[in-house]
C-alpha cells in the first residue's frame, strides 16, 4: 500500500517527465505553481486552485469570447447583402453561425482570383485611378494599401530582426526592431557613417512609438524572433522567450574545437 508522499512523487515526477502532452518545463512551472500554497492552511490551498482554474479557464474563455465576436460582426455585415433565399436560417430550425464569415472568405477568394487575369486587372486598375482622383479618399487609400501589402504581401517588407538601444538614458535599454536601412535622402543629409532604421513601439500597445534614424554602431541586434519581440513588448516584459540554450552551447563548442579536428580543405 503506497503513501501518500510516495504518490506525490509519482505525480511530480510525471509532470517533470519531457513527454509530459501539453505542457513544457516552463509551462508546468507557471501551471502547477499556483498549487504551491506558502502554507499548508485551507484557504492558502483554496486560493492556489482558484488561481490554477484561473490560468486554465482564463486564455480559453477570452479566445472563444473573441472568435464568437468576429464571427457575428463578419455575420452582421455579409448577412444582409445575402438573398434571403440562400440564407440557412429561413429552412433551418436553429441559427447558423458564421454563414456570412464562410461567404466573405470565398468573395475575397473570387476577387483574388479575378484580379490575377487582364480582364480583373484592368478593373482594378480603373478602380484604382477612381481612387486616385479623390482628394480625401486618394490619401487613407493609398496609406491603407501600404499597410496592406506590408504586412499581407510576400513582396511586402516586414521587420527583420529585433535589437536593443539604450533609451531614455545610459544604461536603460527599450527594445526596437530593426525595418531596415533608411530613406536615401536621409542618408544624404545626416551622412554620419551607417545609419539603420528601427521602431521603438510603446508597451503594452505596439502599434504606436517612434521610427528612429540612428547609427547601425548604437544598436544591439538579438536572435530573438520578432513574434518573441512582440510578446515581449505586448506583455510589458512578463512573459519573457525562451533562450536557445542549446544553439549557444553548439557556438561554444565550436569556437573552442581544436585546428586537427577540422576537416581538412579539398
Amino acid at each position: 500500500m503506497t503513501s501518500e508522499n510516495d504518490n506525490k512523487t509519482d505525480s511530480d515526477k510525471q509532470r517533470q517527465d519531457p513527454g509530459f502532452p501539453g505542457l513544457d518545463d516552463d509551462d508546468n512551472r507557471s501551471l502547477f505553481g499556483a498549487l504551491e500554497p506558502t502554507s499548508s492552511h485551507f484557504v492558502a490551498r483554496l486560493r492556489g486552485y482558484f488561481l490554477t482554474g484561473l490560468i486554465i479557464v482564463g486564455p480559453v474563455a477570452i479566445t472563444i469570447y473573441v472568435v464568437w465576436w468576429f464571427i457575428n460582426l463578419v455575420d452582421g455585415w455579409v448577412k444582409p447583402l445575402i438573398p434571403d433565399a440562400y440564407l440557412p436560417d429561413n429552412f433551418l430550425p436553429f441559427n447558423v453561425p458564421g454563414v456570412g464569415l464562410v461567404v466573405g472568405i470565398l468573395s475575397l477568394m473570387f476577387v483574388g482570383a479575378l484580379a490575377a487575369n487582364l480582364f480583373g486587372r484592368t478593373i482594378v486598375s480603373y478602380g484604382v485611378i477612381l481612387l486616385d482622383r479623390m482628394p480625401v479618399v486618394r490619401g487613407v487609400y493609398r496609406l491603407l494599401k501600404q499597410i496592406f501589402t506590408t504586412v499581407f504581401s510576400k513582396q511586402g517588407t516586414s521587420f527583420k530582426r529585433v535589437g536593443l538601444i539604450e533609451f531614455p538614458r545610459k544604461g536603460l535599454y527599450a527594445v526596437v526592431f530593426v525595418s531596415g536601412d533608411p530613406p536615401g535622402e536621409v542618408k544624404e543629409k545626416l551622412g554620419n557613417g551607417e545609419l539603420m532604421t528601427v521602431f521603438m513601439p510603446n508597451a503594452p500597445n505596439p502599434t504606436t512609438g517612434f521610427v528612429l534614424f540612428m547609427p547601425a554602431k548604437d544598436v544591439i541586434l538579438l536572435d530573438m524572433a520578432i513574434d518573441d519581440g512582440a510578446k515581449l513588448v505586448i506583455s510589458a516584459g512578463l512573459v519573457a522567450p525562451k533562450h536557445n540554450k542549446l544553439k549557444q552551447l553548439a557556438e561554444e563548442a565550436n569556437r573552442k574545437k581544436p585546428v586537427s579536428e577540422e576537416e581538412p580543405i579539398v
